[in-house]
């Protein structure tokens, strides 16, 4: 079982290529969901990014959704890939997906394509960019869903979601367009970087978090990662033309035979959050996953400035202040499928107990 779960997705379309290779990989997961803690007012609030963070809870009184549902995806990933007679790889990859939930309207969807060059240590991509923040080493947590349970449980694991602001940072979007951006990065050795940047025009007041009149909104992220010994360190910076989208993100994990640890703090424009993780295996086929989070309140002037308030003392807040906590159990069934369950605790009040099956192809 692995316990430390490195940023290697960037180098998965570039690693070990041959000439005009077209590749089709995926996988499928279904389960059952149960998700609690509904207020009136404040249930089905809606999941990243149109609700801007997670949902509160499910209860048939209150939002007409049952608290008990089926989650479920199978998303199918295209890689093509080919190389110059100067050595040269370039490629794409897409992905079509279809999901289902408590939170995610069902349907299928192709998004949008991510192209690549790839010389020595180098590696340029540009269209649905992966982004420096979402390829942090250490941001997720080291299971199949890199979250808690089947789905990863709307991610309040990640120190960079807080208050509302969830998924606030350029990433490889599976059901969508992207980011379209463009982003460089370099491996040698223990040494990992990655820059990215993306661009987009939207019309007033058309963006969260824009400022009013504005019509461009931007990203510039990096990250820097070094492996010493069983221990690996990274640093992630973004910065937005958005409000509240500065993030600053640190990281130390360390893989101990039978154990892995994690820490992870983020400033996320004046909201720190901290993160301890720890898993153990038990035998040669279980994991068991343990973590907790620490969200700080936002500050009375944000506020006044239009950001969301997390202060559990204030009424109408999001009451996302304070600790999250969840806990991961995975069973290697063999052939790339394993038995995934999860519960978890949000600093909110919302409850989630996720069970079910991950195979891979």
């Amino acid at each position: 079982m692995k316990k430390v779960l490195f940023a290697t997705t960037a180098l998965i379309a570039t690693a070990g290529m041959a000439a005009a290779e077209v590749r089709i990989s995926g996988y499928g997961r279904f389960g059952v969901d149960y998700n609690d803690g509904a207020d009136a007012g404040l249930a089905g609030l809606g999941d990243y990014p149109g609700g801007r963070g997670p949902s509160r809870g499910n209860d048939t009184a209150v939002n007409g959704v049952s608290s008990t549902t089926i989650t479920s995806r199978l998303r199918l990933q295209f890689d093509m890939s080919t190389e110059t007679d100067g050595g040269v790889a370039l490629g794409g990859r897409f992905r079509a997906q279809a999901n289902s939930g408590n939170n995610v309207a069902g349907g299928a969807a192709f998004n949008g394509a991510r192209f690549f060059a790839s010389y020595g240590g180098f590696t340029l991509m540009v269209g649905n960019i992966l982004g420096a923040i979402e390829n942090t080493t250490g941001l997720y947590l080291e299971t199949k869903s890199a979250g808690t349970g089947v789905d990863g449980s709307n991610f309040v694991s990640l120190v960079t979601n807080v208050n509302n602001e969830y998924f606030d940072w350029d990433a490889y979007s599976s059901g969508g367009a992207g980011a379209n951006g463009v982003e460089v990065l370099y491996s040698s050795g223990a040494f990992n970087g990655h820059i990215s940047y993306s661009q987009r025009n939207v019309a007033p007041g058309g963006y969260y978090g824009l400022v009013a009149g504005e019509t461009q909104h931007s990203r510039v992220g990096a990250n820097v990662s070094y492996t010493f010994g069983n221990w690996t360190g990274a640093l992630g910076f973004q910065d937005s033309t958005a409000l509240f989208e500065d993030k600053v993100l640190v990281t130390l994990q360390g893989d101990l035979g039978q154990y892995g640890v994690r820490m992870a703090y983020a400033d996320n424009d004046g909201i720190n959050k901290w993160g301890l993780y720890g898993n153990m295996d038990i035998g040669a086929a279980s994991n068991l996953l343990v973590w907790v989070t620490d969200e700080e309140a936002v500050s009375a002037a944000d506020v006044v400035a239009g950001r969301g308030d997390n202060r559990d003392a204030v009424a109408g807040s999001n009451q996302e202040e304070g600790t999250s906590y969840g806990i991961h159990y995975s069973y290697d069934l063999g052939g790339g499928a394993s038995f995934e369950a999860g519960y978890r605790e949000a600093s909110n009040g919302n409850t989630t107990v996720q069970a079910g099956v991950f195979f891979s192809f």
